[in-house]
C-alpha cells in the first residue's frame, strides 16, 4: 500500500480524511501525468463517474476543478457502477476514467479510483508518482489560463451503453427465471431491474431508493440477510446483491442460502470448462478463499492459482498467466472476456446464464463445493498499529501457537485491511468451537498491542 493509495483507491470519510483539498490535489496530479504521457496536442478527457451517497457531488467538482485546472476536459457520466467506468472509458475513447465511491462501506466514507484508459486500475507506480506531486512536491504544475483550461462535459448516454453491454454478455434468455434484486441503495440502482429485465427475467426489486445516506445500509452484499429472507418466502428462483458501486454481488439460492464469490467462481469455472472456454483450466482466487474452494479444484480437475488479497492482484495474475476468469469471497468476480474488472452485475448475469443451461437450481450447483467452518474478526487498529502490524513479535507468536494447535487440519491468516483501519483475523477448520477460540485469543493479542 501507497502513502495516500490502498488496494483500491483513495478512500477515507469525506470532508476529514479525504477532503475537497486532497481530491483536487489528485484531479491535479493525475492530470500532470495524463499531459505528460499524451502523445498527441489535443487536451486529454477523463470520464469521471459516482455512486449515490451524498458526499459524491462535492468531490466530482473538487476533482473537476483539479483536471480542468491544468487543461484537462471533463466527462460527467454521473451515477454508474464502478465496472461502467471500465468498460465505458476505452469506448468513449477517454484518456482515464474515475469513480467516486467507497464500495461497500457507510455513507460518511467515500474513495476514488482511477482507471486507464484501457479500463485496467492504475499500476503502482503511476499511483506512486502521484503520491509524490501531492505529498513530496515532486514537480511544479503548470495551471492553465484562458482558452487552456478544461471544460466539463455531461453524458447522457453512459448508463444506457453500459447496460447493453452487459446483456450482450449471456447467449441465452432468462425468459420463466424469478429474481431479487439488492442493489445496496448504490450504483445499480441505476440499471440492475433493465439489465434482467431484458434478459427475461421477472424482477422483484430491494434497497433501490437511493437517498444519498442509505447507501449499503442494511442492504446489499454485506447485509443479504433480507434477500436471503424474501427468496425463501417469495419462493424465488434466486436473488442477486450488490454493494454500493456494483463491482462485487452476492447471490443467494432458491433456498434462501448465501453463494459467496468462492461459490460462484466455483459454478461458472465448472460450466466454462464444460463449454471449454475455461483459459488452462485454472480460476484465480486469493489466499483469503475458502479450502473448500481448494478442494473442488482437485476434485474437478481445474487448476487453482492464488494470489494476495486484492482484486487488483488478481487481476494482475490473470494477465500476466492468460487466465480468464478470478476473483474474491466477498464477491468481486472478474470475467476477463467481457470485462477489465470486478463486475457485479456482469457476474449475476453469467451465474443466471450457469443456471439455466444446466437446468438445476442455483442451490443443486452450489453443492459442488463444500464449505469449510470460518472465522473471521475484524480488529479496529490505529494508523501507526497497521504499520507495526507486520514485526509484532507478540502477534507472530500467537498466530504460530494457533497454527501448532490445529495441526495442520485448519489454517491461520492474519492480515491488515488495505482500505479500512483494521486487522482481519480469519481461521478455517473442520471445529467450529476450536477455530473460534483461537480466533479470539489471536483478536485479542492483536487488539492489545495495535489498538493503542
Amino acid at each position: 500500500m501507497g502513502r495516500l493509495f490502498g488496494t483500491d483507491g483513495v478512500r477515507g470519510i469525506a470532508n476529514q480524511d479525504l477532503t475537497n483539498d486532497l481530491a483536487m490535489q489528485i484531479g491535479v496530479a493525475a492530470a500532470e501525468i495524463l499531459i505528460k504521457n499524451k502523445n498527441s496536442d489535443s487536451k486529454p478527457t477523463v470520464m469521471i463517474g459516482k455512486d449515490t451517497r451524498a458526499s459524491g457531488d462535492m468531490l466530482e467538482a473538487a476533482l473537476t476543478a483539479g483536471f480542468c485546472s491544468v487543461g484537462v476536459n471533463v466527462l460527467s457520466v454521473g451515477v454508474v457502477p464502478t465496472p461502467a467506468i471500465a468498460y465505458l472509458v476505452g469506448r468513449y475513447n477517454c484518456d482515464a476514467g474515475v469513480m467516486i465511491s467507497a464500495s461497500h462501506n457507510p455513507c460518511e466514507y467515500n474513495g476514488i479510483k482511477i482507471f486507464q484508459g484501457n479500463g485496467y486500475k492504475l499500476a503502482d507506480e503511476i499511483e506512486d508518482e502521484i503520491e509524490k506531486i501531492i505529498l513530496d512536491k515532486a514537480e511544479e504544475i503548470d495551471v492553465k489560463l484562458g482558452g487552456e483550461v478544461g471544460k466539463r462535459i455531461f453524458c447522457k448516454t453512459a448508463v444506457e451503453d453500459y447496460i447493453e453491454h452487459v446483456v450482450s454478455v449471456s447467449d441465452v434468455r432468462f425468459d420463466g427465471i424469478n429474481i431479487a434484486i439488492d442493489t445496496a441503495n448504490g450504483s445499480a440502482s441505476v440499471c440492475a431491474k433493465e439489465i434482467f429485465t431484458r434478459l427475461g427475467a421477472k424482477c422483484h426489486m430491494l434497497s433501490d431508493t437511493p437517498d444519498g445516506v442509505n447507501i449499503n445500509r442494511d442492504c446489499g452484499s454485506t447485509h443479504p440477510e433480507e434477500l436471503m429472507e424474501f427468496v425463501k418466502a417469495n419462493k424465488l428462483d434466486l436473488g442477486l446483491a450488490f454493494d454500493g458501486d456494483a463491482d462485487r454481488m452476492l447471490a443467494v439460492d432458491e433456498n434462501g442460502e448465501l453463494i459467496d464469490g468462492d461459490k460462484i467462481i466455483a459454478i461458472c469455472a465448472t460450466q466454462m470448462k464444460q463449454e471449454g472456454k475455461l483459459a488452462q483450466d485454472t480460476a484465480v482466487v486469493t489466499v483469503m478463499s475458502n479450502m473448500g474452494f481448494f478442494k473442488f479444484c482437485e476434485e474437478n480437475d481445474i487448476h487453482c492459482s492464488k494470489t494476495a488479497v486484492g482484486d487488483r492482484y488478481v487481476l494482475e495474475r490473470m494477465l500476466k498467466r492468460g487466465y480468464n476468469i478470478g476473483g474474491e469471497q466477498s464477491g468481486h468476480v472478474i470475467f476477463l472476456d467481457y470485462a477489465t474488472t470486478g463486475d457485479g452485475e456482469l457476474s449475476g448475469v453469467k451465474l443466471i446464464e450457469t443456471v439455466v443451461k444446466s437446468g438445476a437450481t442455483l442451490g443443486e450447483l452450489a453443492k459442488i463445493m463444500t464449505v469449510y467452518p470460518q472465522v473471521l474478526i475484524n480488529v479496529g487498529v490505529t494508523p501507526e498499529g497497521k504499520q507495526k502490524y507486520n514485526n509484532d513479535e507478540y502477534i507472530i507468536s500467537a498466530v504460530q501457537e494457533a497454527e501448532m494447535e490445529l495441526h495442520g487440519d485448519g489454517r491461520v491468516l492474519v492480515r491488515v485491511s488495505g482500505t479500512e483501519p483494521l486487522v482481519r483475523v480469519m481461521l478455517e477448520g473442520k471445529d467450529i468451537d476450536k477455530i473460534t477460540s483461537l480466533g479470539n485469543e489471536i483478536a485479542d493479542v492483536v487488539r492489545e498491542r495495535l489498538s493503542r
